[in-house]
């Protein structure tokens, strides 16, 4: 946790993305809810249904990712967004939102550092 004597920590939720249409946006918004100082990121990997926009109005910030394949684009994530610390999930709503903030709560791990 920062304090005036430490920089503010910058999570990033990075989401790759594709046809998620019907479930993106509750991924973007159950981790918003739970992470709300965390920027989300998805990254569309060419979704060919309305993937992006329903991110997009959920407050996502999207990225295109023009080449196909997650490990593409898992590839371009962590090459274009800088943070302190990342947690990638997937778009379908797979892992349980609620134990993000504990997977990245800094300060626990701060006095070894």
């Amino acid at each position: 946790m920062a304090t005036e004597e430490s920089p503010k920590v910058l999570t990033a939720v990075l989401v790759p993305c594709f046809n998620e249409s019907a479930t993106i946006a509750g991924v973007v918004e159950d981790f918003r809810l739970v992470l709300p100082e965390a920027t989300v990121y998805v990254f569309d990997n060419m979704s060919t249904d309305d993937t992006a926009q329903v991110a997009r109005a959920a407050g996502a910030v999207v990225v295109p990712a023009t080449r196909r394949g997650k490990a593409s684009v898992v590839r371009k994530m962590f090459s274009e967004v800088e943070a302190d610390g990342y947690l990638m999930v997937d778009d379908d709503g797979t892992y349980e939102v609620e134990v993000a903030a504990a997977m990245v709560d800094f300060s626990a791990n701060s006095e070894a550092a």
